[in-house]
């Protein structure tokens, strides 16, 4: 049953999103060609407006990524689709999974897509030698790659929009239980969740500083980060906003558990 959810909750939110994955493509292509002609003044115009459609599309693509998945939740658990989905015979539990597999599957595709469209836009050598000149010196003190980097600084992005995805699941989730405004009550229980994410996120980095002289420098001074001190908070990153999304995860999923007021 969780593969049949799944697969209607991709199909919803792919319906939408496809869109705007091809307009991406479509005119990372345009800017492509249009910037690759020398000596035109008007394709040259036309190649830079052609540029900025692309990062529209690319904030787009994520905006509608994001509000197309609380949009879901919200459709199938409290709106009207909700008496169909609560007659199932599903636990709680599989539903609720269901949307965070949505979730992860629909933004991991959307950063696949906005890759591929800035690669296709913006690729040359000597952009490529540009990258490399700004990440090289990182990658040789890390012992690491420029690739390696990369992945790291996308999966740090990937894993703070989680964090702002459960965080609005968690708001919507208490904003339902109230008797009216539900939607006003939701964005703020939303947004007071994402913030108690990151003080969380701050306290757990002030208890690392104070067996971390260099990390404790964040906090009272303006001074130069080292290596290895840029290194902790990368990794601190990588682990504290998984940790808020298992936190977020269970929590909500426990709230969910209790039961629903529909609209």
């Amino acid at each position: 049953m969780l593969k049949k959810l799944l697969k209607y909750d991709l199909e919803k939110i792919y319906k939408v999103l496809i869109v705007f994955y091809s307009l991406s493509i479509f005119f990372s292509i345009l800017t492509r060609i249009f910037l690759s002609i020398e000596n035109s003044f008007i394709l040259n115009i036309i190649g830079k407006v052609c540029s900025g459609v692309t990062i529209s599309m690319i904030f787009n693509i994520l905006i509608n990524n994001v509000m197309g998945l609380w949009s879901r939740f919200r459709n199938n658990f409290y709106a009207d689709e909700s008496y169909l989905t609560h007659t199932l015979p599903i636990d709680k539990k599989t539903l609720y999974l269901s949307k965070t597999l949505s979730s992860i599957i629909t933004l991991s595709s959307s950063i696949l897509v906005i890759a591929m469209s800035l690669f296709i836009a913006y690729y040359s050598k000597e952009n490529l030698e540009l990258v490399k000149n700004l990440l090289l010196p990182l990658a040789t003190v890390y012992d690491s790659t420029i690739i390696v980097i990369i992945l790291s600084f996308i999966f740090i992005c990937f894993l703070e929009i989680m964090n702002m995805l459960e965080s609005g699941y968690v708001g919507l989730v208490l904003g339902h239980r109230k008797n009216s405004n539900k939607i006003a009550f939701s964005v703020l229980y939303g947004f007071i969740t994402y913030l108690l994410t990151q003080i969380f996120t701050i306290l757990v980095v002030f208890v690392t500083a104070l067996f971390n002289k260099d990390l404790m420098n964040l906090f009272y001074t303006m001074d130069t980060l080292n290596i290895d001190t840029i290194k902790l908070c990368i990794y601190l990153a990588m682990i504290i906003y998984t940790l808020n999304i298992f936190i977020l995860y269970f929590t909500n999923l426990k709230l969910f558990s209790k039961g629903v007021n529909v609209d």
